[in-house]
């Protein structure tokens, strides 16, 4: 099974750099994941709650604790955060990537391997559920075709 398949069979996953902006691209995914079921818990440290859900400030203060984190940060910050991921027994992140570099850090891919994290480096997660837009369904097609990167 692909760290993607394992990713997206969690069920309480951190959304961690969810926007207060109600328009940001964030906010959109985080929605979508409610209504595909997800229990998605916002992490901002600027925010107190988003879409109605109590939002916290670290990961490290999510309780219950999740299962999986994706990551929307930028990513001058995404190595301090997998440590983060880390220290609150996270064993699955995906960074956040839809074009440029999004969420993804060489050093915190790095971090993520050696500490045994299954790591999805980059990718949108609207590419690999089914029943989503044309153009999110046809990306995803290709990148499944000429990528290995997401293999465990």
């Amino acid at each position: 099974m692909s760290a993607i398949e394992d990713f997206l069979g969690l069920k309480r996953i951190a959304v961690i750099g969810v926007s207060q902006r109600s328009n940001d691209f964030s906010r959109m995914l985080f929605g979508e994941m409610l209504k595909r079921g997800y229990d998605v818990v916002p992490v901002n440290p600027a925010a107190t709650e988003i879409e109605g859900r109590a939002c916290y400030a670290h990961v490290l203060d999510v309780t219950p604790p999740v299962e999986g984190a994706l990551l929307m940060t930028s990513p001058d910050v995404t190595e301090r955060v997998v440590r983060d991921c880390s220290a609150a027994g996270i064993g699955k992140v995906w960074m956040y990537r839809a074009t440029g570099k999004g969420a993804v850090s060489d050093g915190a891919v790095r971090f993520c391997r050696e500490n045994g994290i299954e790591v999805v480096p980059g990718a949108c997660p609207f590419m690999f559920w089914p029943n989503t837009g044309f153009v999110h369904r046809v990306h995803g097609f290709f990148v499944r075709r000429l990528s290995d990167g997401f293999k465990k």
